[in-house]
């Protein structure tokens, strides 16, 4: 796996400005991080597609996303075509991701890369947004910025069940959204790096904001932060 450049020596000491962004799926966390890197000139990173890209390729070899021997060996292997998948937002990669996440091997794989893109973003950036489920309270800890983003579950799954019909995938509503409370309930309950908000995470309910407003919030609660 193609990696930033070496990791300083104490991961808490950020040498660049981090915005950890957490939250569960389709809570536009993605969408709110992507437009506070654009908005703030920072590098952009989704964890999340790296536990994607690591179900898919366990998929792709037969293989049981749930085997941590299986999935650790392909978080290992990770490379760039991996993570350029075309299936990587389908439900199954999702849910298959949501297993390989509970593997600390595959975690401790992908760990370090994250960190070393945190610390020394690519293209000489000033700082970093990375959003996902653990950036807050696992990846980046010491991060000054960090947002939990959260929405009711019928309005994620509404959401969910939108993008995948417009990409022309045959789902049912009722279906992602039992999917859905699947997949929370493996990404909470997971011994390995839990989805929780951090203890001093700003809590951001996205639930009944159109996303222009949900960003002006996000971007509002950053730059208060950064002035502190």
């Amino acid at each position: 796996m193609n990696m930033p450049e070496k990791t300083p020596r104490n991961p808490g000491s950020l040498k660049s400005v981090v915005i950890a962004v957490d939250g569960p799926v389709a809570a536009g966390k993605g969408t709110l991080a992507r437009r506070l890197a654009e908005r703030f000139g920072y590098a952009y990173l989704d964890t999340g597609a790296l536990y994607r890209a690591v179900g898919a390729k366990v998929l792709r070899q037969g293989g049981d996303p749930a085997d941590p021997v299986i999935a650790t060996k392909a978080a290992e292997s990770l490379d760039e075509s991996d993570r350029a998948a075309p299936e990587l937002r389908s439900e199954v990669v999702g849910l298959a991701a949501s297993k390989v996440a509970a593997i600390p091997g595959v975690r401790a794989a992908l760990l370090e890369f994250q960190r070393r893109f945190a610390h020394q973003p690519p293209h000489g950036k000033a700082g970093a947004v990375l959003d996902g489920r653990d950036i807050g309270t696992v990846v980046c800890p010491d991060a000054p910025v960090k947002l939990f983003v959260t929405a009711r579950d019928e309005v994620r799954a509404e959401r969910r069940y939108r993008e995948l019909v417009d990409k022309g995938e045959n789902v049912s509503f009722e279906r992602v959204l039992a999917d859905l409370r699947q997949r929370d309930a493996q990404d909470q309950a997971r011994a390995a790096a839990p989805l929780k908000p951090a203890a001093d995470a700003h809590l951001l309910d996205t639930s009944d904001l159109a996303i222009e407003a949900a960003v002006a919030a996000a971007a509002e609660a950053v730059a208060a932060i950064l002035k502190r």
